[in-house]
């Protein structure tokens, strides 16, 4: 038997014969009935005393107390059914109210990204996904970006692998979008496969002509920094440069030693080249001087200097043919030694490539330091101007 009102209690005992037969039994006039309802009585309340004994006696788990949300207590019995006060609260003393309880209960999770303004600012609250903690991003309307908020995002929680703002229509946010313009409509945050629905807080507009006011008060105040922070920066950007050139310096003087001794090999041969051109002329000369005038008359050699001659003209005709360049002396030697180099380079594998970006380098970064130290860069009044070009 169960007693079913928001607990069950069990009975070990069966239910006494008397009970059914004085529910079930028939009523008889007269006398015997109402010493029948009497004797009924008496045995009820025996039968609720031992009940009573039985149920505060029994143990903790013979009870089970069940509370949900949306259960119904069920039908009353009216045979088994006792006032609460029936119940000495000694019997219930040494548990507490929750034992055999089992609650059931749920609630909302916490909005995971919020916008709020702080001093002027807005704060964007995001719950990481690494951690599970709230992390707040205070960010510059005018000058941050979309893109500045994603990289703080990514460097804050290394657990993200993949993060962008979309508008409510689908369509991406660019990195560019300046921080004013995303705040005036609601967006979606994506971290990872999570997607969040943000809604920042309604804010007015500025006017056009409080907008070009503030427009001018950031162009000031970027000048009075510039003003005040201009000889830190160009002192700072020379020390930059002269390490740079340093570095180069000391890059470049191992292949600067090979470039020497492959320099003066291809200019020493380029010089015995020249000398051998000298020394075939001198020879020529003196070959028809003395055919002409001890073995030979002029009559008989001057047929034989015309075609050298033609022949002479010829050999320049196929130079300019093959370099596309007019055989002028100080070209020709440039160019003969190049030739003379070049085969040194491919015989050593020295790196002219390497030495040529170093040399292109170094050029670069001296113009640099020149016009750092112009002073017209250095916005030094017009006497000092003077002074420096005297």
């Amino acid at each position: 038997m169960h007693l079913q009102q928001s607990f069950h209690l069990t009975l070990s005992e069966p239910l006494p014969t008397w009970v059914l037969r004085g529910t079930l039994g028939k009523s008889q006039p007269g006398h015997e009935l109402h010493v029948r309802k009497r004797d009924w009585r008496e045995k009820k309340e025996e039968g609720n005393k031992e009940v009573r004994q039985d149920v505060l006696s029994a143990p903790f788990p013979h009870q089970t107390v069940r509370r949900a949300h949306g259960l119904r207590s069920a039908t009353h019995s009216t045979l088994f059914t006792q006032p609460t006060s029936a119940l000495s609260p000694q019997g219930w003393r040494g548990a507490p109210s929750w034992h055999g309880q089992r609650l059931l209960c749920s609630s909302a999770a916490p909005e995971q990204v919020t916008v709020v303004y702080q001093n002027g600012l807005p704060v964007i609250s995001v719950s990481l996904p690494s951690r599970r903690e709230r992390c707040q991003f205070t960010l510059k309307p005018l000058s941050d970006c979309v893109g500045v908020f994603l990289q703080q995002l990514q460097a804050e929680d290394r657990g993200i692998d993949r993060v962008a703002i979309y508008s409510m229509d689908g369509a991406r946010v660019a990195s560019s979008t300046g921080i004013d313009i995303l705040l005036l409509d609601d967006f979606k945050l994506v971290i990872n496969d999570t997607t969040h629905l943000v809604r920042p807080p309604r804010r007015e507009l500025l006017p056009h002509e409080e907008a070009e006011k503030l427009n001018d008060v950031k162009f000031l105040v970027q000048q009075l920094y510039t003003t005040l922070r201009i000889d830190e920066h160009q002192l700072s950007k020379e020390r930059e440069l002269i390490g740079r050139l340093e570095d180069l310096n000391s890059q470049l003087r191992p292949l600067e030693k090979v470039k020497e001794e492959l320099s003066k090999k291809a200019e020493r041969r380029t010089t015995w080249v020249l000398w051998g051109g000298m020394a075939y002329m001198a020879t020529q000369f003196g070959i028809l001087a003395r055919l002409t005038w001890w073995e030979y008359s002029w009559d008989i050699m001057e047929p034989v200097t015309y075609f050298i001659t033609y022949g002479t003209a010829m050999a320049m005709y196929a130079y300019f043919v093959l370099t596309r360049q007019e055989y002028v002396y100080p070209d020709a030697r440039d160019r003969q030694y190049l030739l003379f180099f070049h085969k040194g380079v491919k015989r050593t594998r020295f790196d002219i490539e390497k030495y040529n970006k170093l040399k292109d380098d170094i050029a670069e970064v001296e113009l640099d330091l020149k016009r750092l130290r112009d002073p017209l860069q250095l916005q030094l009044p017009i006497q000092q101007l003077t002074d420096s070009k005297n």
